[in-house]
């Protein structure tokens, strides 16, 4: 009897988890999309620095929601970064860290992209700047930021392309999983990184193929989230995975 609880018990905690890493990529998502696509896209103007200071003054608090959000985005992604490491760790332990290994340097990488947007916002608000700069200057200034915060963007999905990679890579391997969901993800990581390298190599493809390029993302990652969310994991298979993986570093050990 203590054996089939501590079994029962063991299967909620799992479920649990990955019910939680479900709903943790659900707020990603949603604060992604709200923040490019309903704050930035709305407020940014192509190549008019001065246009887009003005948008940005007359939705300061809409822009610094957007902050706000992409902090919270940051936070989200670490607790899912270590959800991946614990569901993934019985089918290869090593490719787990690297999953968290990758993961924690996109986002190392995407935090300096609150700091760009904070950094446009700074000089259209800053009295003591307003003194020894012009407004022309000043909205160059923030438009840079504007610039620096895409480009950096870029590199930290190249990163997040590799951990998609991975990620998908191990879910096709766990069996407690569904395939599907793995190869998934390899398309989202493909996706990335072919936008990632395309806007440093050739502006012009990358225009070409943005944004189409990132339904198919779009798709994969609302997928894999929406099943974290409602299926979780099979827990036959992963027990099964579990004792193998047991096994395997006893083994080593002993030898």
């Amino acid at each position: 009897m203590n054996e089939a609880h501590r079994t029962q018990d063991d299967t909620r905690s799992v479920q649990r988890v990955a019910r939680l890493g479900g709903l943790l990529y659900l707020v990603i998502i949603v604060i992604g999309l709200l923040g490019e696509a309903f704050i930035r896209n709305s407020l940014i103007v192509s190549g008019d620095p001065g246009a887009t200071a003005q948008r940005i003054l007359e939705s300061e608090f809409l822009w610094r929601l957007g902050i706000a959000g992409q902090l919270v985005l940051l936070v989200c992604a670490v607790a899912l970064t270590a959800i991946w490491y614990f569901l993934l760790r019985p089918v290869n332990r090593y490719l787990a860290v690297a999953v968290v290994c990758f993961g924690l340097v996109s986002l190392a990488v995407e935090s300096l992209c609150a700091l760009h947007l904070q950094a446009a916002l700074d000089p259209l608000t800053s009295t003591a700047l307003a003194t020894v700069a012009s407004a022309e200057q000043r909205h160059g200034m923030s438009y840079l930021a504007v610039l620096a915060h895409a480009k950096t963007f870029g590199v930290a999905l190249i990163f997040f392309g590799v951990q998609c990679l991975l990620v998908g890579y191990l879910i096709r391997k766990s069996g407690y999983l569904p395939a599907i969901l793995g190869v998934g993800m390899q398309v989202v990581g493909a996706c990335y990184l072919v936008n990632s390298f395309a806007m440093f190599l050739s502006p012009a493809v990358q225009g070409a193929l943005f944004p189409a390029i990132l339904l198919p993302a779009f798709l994969g990652e609302s997928a894999m989230c929406l099943w974290l969310l409602v299926k979780g994991v099979d827990m036959t298979k992963w027990r099964g995975k579990q004792l193998g993986s047991a096994a395997t570093v006893l083994a080593r050990e002993r030898a």
